[in-house]
């Protein structure tokens, strides 16, 4: 059976290219070609903005309530199709079929987020210098928002910019990863099924050279990306060339910290849990951990245990903890940067798995802070495990990094825990938990390398979908 070639949407419908393609694969067994996904040109990129153009002039000037109201009808619509959803992300990025059905919730939590964000209020009353003067502020939409977002989350990270875009009075044209154009496709459709004005939501499929051109359109307002620093780079330099409101997501180096007196079972069922469940294939994913060496041999011994328990594919199973690496090309970098290490645990998968792009969780003991396994995201089930003198060198080794995205401290002591929340250099702080996941209403971005120094989600992300209008008013 030939795989379904994918359309792009724009101005409220499918729209056939004829561009070259490529195509998605399913991870889990490669020989199963889920769709051809076109590699959208310049051409119809300027098409979608010229689209979203037209329609933003007409919905910024829609109350409160009606941007609310399409909101709620779209989470309504996504959530009429979970389960297909949920299976298809499976299939189409091997994530493990509970966390592609809490990704569609988390979807569909988001949109009902920035539904009750679309009636708040939005500007202050300011006092005046001058009598009978009144100042005030005011927030007002951008216009066409540019969002390219990666493959690892192909339905929550979209719509943590597209919600807040729209909300906010801007229409959207988003470059989804061309590993996740099935999920993007049917994500498109639910806004059409939602009766989203035509033009205010569009997407066009496509790789690296069609984000360059969404970044490089003049008719974009700003643009907003979650990938690679390599790329995050590039799209900074393109929108800053034509002074393009821009913020970037780029990753993370991210570490736990586990002191001696921790509660050693949870430390190793949180360190496990973000290390390695989904592959690791997650920004926050736990990459590091920094053991108070009293507590090394323990917490290894657990950890071990844990890890050696996570259940490995296949991906539609509810038990499934790991699925298989997104490509190949990422699987071949992982086992690179175990070869010739002692490992700890981990090594060959089971003989079941070894036609997809899987591999055993994996942890391994390194001594040298400039490491590429302390210093580069692999994104892959790979944890590298670091001997610490006390908490104060814990602490030095977990910032000893370009990347400043999240952390975890494992401890029972005040002290310990107020000094890391004010020393460490990270955007997402946690004590004794997970350094995974944000709630949807909370502000989410890094330091240093991680982030371009802004924040998404929450009410944070108000203050990069609007621009501030000062108005004086004399008597």
């Amino acid at each position: 059976m030939h795989p379904t070639r994918l359309d792009h949407w724009i101005g409220g419908e499918p729209v056939a290219s004829h561009a070259d393609a490529t195509a998605s694969l399913n991870p889990s067994e490669p020989q199963d070609v889920v769709a051809e996904v076109p590699v959208g040109t310049a051409a119809e990129v300027a098409a979608a903005v010229a689209k979203a153009a037209e329609a933003q002039r007409a919905w910024r000037a829609k109350p409160g309530p009606a941007k609310a109201d399409a909101l709620t009808a779209w989470a309504a619509a996504l959530q009429s199709r979970a389960e297909e959803l949920a299976g298809l992300i499976a299939r189409e990025v091997g994530k493990p079929i509970a966390e592609a059905k809490g990704e569609v919730g988390r979807g569909v939590a988001i949109l009902r987020y920035y539904a009750g964000e679309a009636v708040r209020d939005h500007g202050s009353v300011i006092p005046s210098q001058f009598p009978e003067t009144l100042q005030f502020s005011l927030r007002e939409p951008l216009g066409v928002v540019g969002l390219i977002t990666p493959w690892n989350f192909p339905v929550a990270i979209p719509l943590w910019k597209a919600a807040p875009a729209l909300a906010f009075g801007n229409a959207v044209v988003w470059k989804p990863s061309e590993l996740s154009g099935a999920v993007a496709s049917v994500l498109a459709e639910t806004s059409g099924q939602a009766g989203l004005p035509a033009g205010l939501f569009n997407m066009v499929h496509g790789d690296g050279s069609t984000g360059a051109a969404l970044a490089a359109c003049a008719g974009v307002e700003a643009l907003s990306f979650t990938g690679s620093a390599r790329v995050g780079g590039l799209i900074a330099q393109a929108c800053a060339a034509r002074n393009a409101k821009h913020q970037t997501e780029m990753g993370g180096k991210n570490a736990g910290i586990v002191l001696a007196d921790a509660t050693l079972a949870k430390a190793a069922t949180l360190v496990a849990g973000g290390a390695f469940r989904y592959a690791g294939q997650k920004c926050t994913a736990t990459s590091r951990v920094i053991v108070e060496r009293p507590a090394m041999d323990a917490f290894l011994a657990e950890l071990k245990r844990i890890a050696e328990g996570l259940p490995l594919g296949p991906v539609c199973d509810p038990a499934c903890a790991i699925g298989p690496l997104i490509s190949d090309a990422a699987r071949q970098r992982v086992l690179a940067a175990l070869d010739g290490r002692d490992l700890l645990f981990g090594g060959p998968v089971p003989s079941p798995f070894e036609d997809g792009y899987f591999v055993a969780p994996t942890a391994v003991m390194v001594e040298d802070e400039n490491d590429t396994l302390a210093q580069d995201e692999l994104f892959g089930p790979v944890l590298a495990v670091f001997p610490a003198d006390d908490a104060e060198h814990a602490i030095q080794l977990a910032n000893a990094t370009r990347y400043g995205l999240s952390a975890s401290l494992f401890t029972q002591n005040i002290g310990n825990a107020l000094r890391y929340i004010r020393e460490i250099e990270v955007g997402l702080v946690r004590v004794n938990g997970d350094t995974t996941g944000v709630d949807p209403h909370a502000p989410f971005g890094g330091f240093k390398g991680s982030s371009s120094h802004t924040r998404e989600q929450g009410p944070a992300a108000r203050d990069f979908y609007t621009q501030v209008k000062t108005v004086q008013i004399g008597g």
